[in-house]
Formats: structure tokens, C-alpha cells, sequence
């Protein structure tokens, strides 16, 4: 078992083919180090040294995309996980329409990642590493003023598009947005590649409940435009995540992906048992490292790799770890398959 490497792995399962054992990882915020490449990828080696998982999902600051456009935020002042909103550049609907495709080496924030992702790949040069990667949909939601999800909003925003003006006073303008924040993720993600990266993290955050956007609107406003940052990742491996309540992983069966993530847990979702052609990944309640459940962390993790034993499977959170975790938590993780003589 001890001849596989960490590579190895990480391709056999999502190529839906079965490893030596499972694999485990877990990704969360520093918000004190994503202003910058060096910081961001300082400590996201020494984070995964330090907890010895067995692949990476990047985690930059959330806004980066928005950023390219034009956005602007307040780096000193956070709520949860996003810096406080100063500034979106659609503050009114016809300004869908100056949004321009852009070569992310030429676009300081994106370039910036650009630079991160080079620095961490010589910090772990054998560990996988995947970037996340918004979906077109959710950054025109940034780019408005508006969050990706239901129950939120955006911290700073006080006038956001709403989305339904957009919607019906420039619909064509919307599809032109939608297609220049494609095009531009795609050269994002090719240049992704030429760096190392050995797929992306691909979040299409919660626009896939129906109180965001019904599945035909989804199918529109969505589908088509994740199609082109996909295929442009085919270098690779590609892990899809569907955020929060409602969110339909059955919904991506057909897309160009090798990985499906989504909240087992969340109100209107399937669990571990749902019907899904990619490899599942996931498992573990991401709440519970909020309130630092050592045993319930444990216990989720033994539980999902007991069900999942004879299919391939990637143990991690359902979504980000909050960033009030203590390190006993993630020990907890780490120690579900390390702790059994898995490794």
C-alpha cells in the first residue's frame, strides 16, 4: 500500500477507479495572508504540511475574480470570510455591457494567483493541487453587488443590481458578461496549467437553488458558460462543488467533471447514498469545526469511509472549515484514515 503515491491516488479516484486507500483534505480561510501571493502561499504550505493531506484546494480570497473587473474591497475589515465591498462595478444594468474579456497574466489579481499557485507548487512538489475557480454566474453576481446565495448578502453592498432587473432590462447583456468572464476564466485556468496545477475546484456556490435561479434559468444563465471553463481544464481533474441548501448535485451528472462536492447535510440535499456518476467528495460536516466537535468530527469521517468503502471516495469537509478551527479538529480529520494504518 505504501508504493502508491500521493498523484497516484488522487488520479485512480477521480477516474472513478479505486486506490490503496482513501485520501483526505480539507480547506479553509487566513485571512490575514490571502492579500498577497506569498503570504497565501506560505501558509498554504506550511498548512498542509503541518496536517499531511494528501491533496490541495487552494483557497485565495473570495473577491479575487470580482477584483479583475474592477470591484473593489476593504482588505482590513472582514465579515465572515469576505472583505468589506468599497466599490461593484455593475451599479446599473446596462453596465453588463462593459464587461470585457481580459488575459488573466494582465489582470493584477489574477496574475497575482497566478504567481501563488507557482510558489506553492515548489513548496509541494509531489501533493496535488487544485485551484478553485468561480463560475461566470456567481462573479456577474459579485460584479452587481449581489451574493451568490439565498440567505446572504454581500457585506458593504447597500445597493446591489438585483438580479431580475438585470434579467429583464438587458438580458442579451447579461449572456455578453456571462460569455467575457468565460472566456477570460478559461485563459485563467489554460495558464493554471502551464503552471502545475493538476485540475481546479470548480464552485458554482449556491445559484443552483431554485429560490436563486430555477433549473431553466440555471440552464441558461449557467450551464453554457461552465462548459467553457471546464473543457478548458481537461488537462486535469475537475471537482465540481454545489453550495448549501437545495443545491442538486444530481443536476451535474452530464457536466465534464471527474469530482461532485456538496453539503450532505443541508436542507433538500442527498446524502452519501445519492445516485452520482463523479466521484463523491466530501463527508464531514464543515459546522462542526466551527464549534470544534472532535469526536462528531471523527465519528462522520469513520461513518462516510465505512459506506463508501468499496467505491472511490475523497474524505473532506462539505465546504469550507471555518476559521475558528483549532488544530485538534483537523487532527481529527487527518487521524480518521491515518489512525487505521491506511496510509
Amino acid at each position: 500500500m505504501g508504493d502508491w503515491s500521493k498523484q497516484e491516488r488522487f488520479a485512480a479516484l477521480l477516474s472513478g477507479e479505486r486506490a490503496d486507500r482513501p485520501i483526505v483534505s480539507g480547506w479553509r480561510h487566513f485571512l490575514d495572508k490571502e492579500g498577497n501571493a506569498k503570504d497565501l502561499a506560505d501558509i498554504t504550505v506550511a498548512y498542509t504540511k503541518q496536517f499531511q493531506l494528501d491533496w490541495v484546494k487552494i483557497n485565495p480570497r473570495a473577491t479575487y475574480y470580482a477584483e479583475a473587473w474592477g470591484n473593489t474591497y476593504d482588505c482590513e475589515d472582514y465579515q465572515s470570510v469576505f472583505p468589506k465591498q468599497t466599490r461593484a462595478v455593475i451599479e446599473k444594468p446596462q453596465d453588463v455591457w462593459d464587461i470585457q474579456v481580459q488575459q488573466a497574466a494582465n489582470a493584477a489579481p489574477l496574475a497575482e494567483q497566478l504567481e501563488a499557485v507557482s510558489l506553492i507548487r515548489q513548496g509541494l512538489p509531489d501533493t496535488p493541487l487544485v485551484q478553485t475557480i468561480f463560475s461566470p454566474l456567481t462573479v456577474l453576481l459579485f460584479l452587481a453587488g449581489q451574493s451568490a446565495y439565498v440567505t446572504d448578502t454581500i457585506y458593504g453592498s447597500n445597493q446591489p443590481v438585483p438580479i431580475r432587473t438585470l434579467l429583464t432590462e438587458q438580458r442579451a447583456g447579461v449572456h455578453h458578461a456571462l460569455h467575457a468572464i468565460a472566456l477570460t476564466l478559461a485563459n485563467y485556468v489554460q495558464e493554471l496549467g502551464k503552471r502545475g496545477m493538476d485540475g481546479i475546484f470548480y464552485a458554482v456556490t449556491g445559484t443552483a437553488h431554485p429560490d436563486m435561479f430555477t433549473e431553466t434559468a440555471f440552464n441558461e444563465f449557467s450551464r453554457p458558460y461552465d462548459a467553457i471553463v471546464l473543457e478548458a481544464a481537461d488537462y486535469g481533474k475537475r471537482i465540481l462543488h454545489t453550495c448549501g441548501a437545495k443545491s442538486h448535485p444530481e443536476r451535474f451528472n452530464d457536466y465534464p467533471i471527474e469530482g461532485i462536492s456538496w453539503d450532505m447535510g443541508a436542507s433538500g440535499n442527498p446524502g452519501l447514498n445519492a445516485e452520482l456518476k463523479p466521484t463523491k467528495v466530501g463527508g464531514v460536516d464543515h459546522a462542526l469545526f466551527a464549534g470544534n466537535e472532535f469526536g462528531r468530527i471523527r465519528s462522520q469521517a469513520e461513518f462516510a469511509l465505512r459506506i463508501m468503502a468499496d467505491e472511490p471516495f475523497i474524505l473532506s469537509p462539505n465546504c469550507a472549515i471555518p476559521v475558528t478551527v483549532q488544530d485538534q479538529s483537523l487532527h481529527a480529520l487527518h487521524d480518521s484514515i491515518y489512525e487505521k494504518g491506511l496510509n
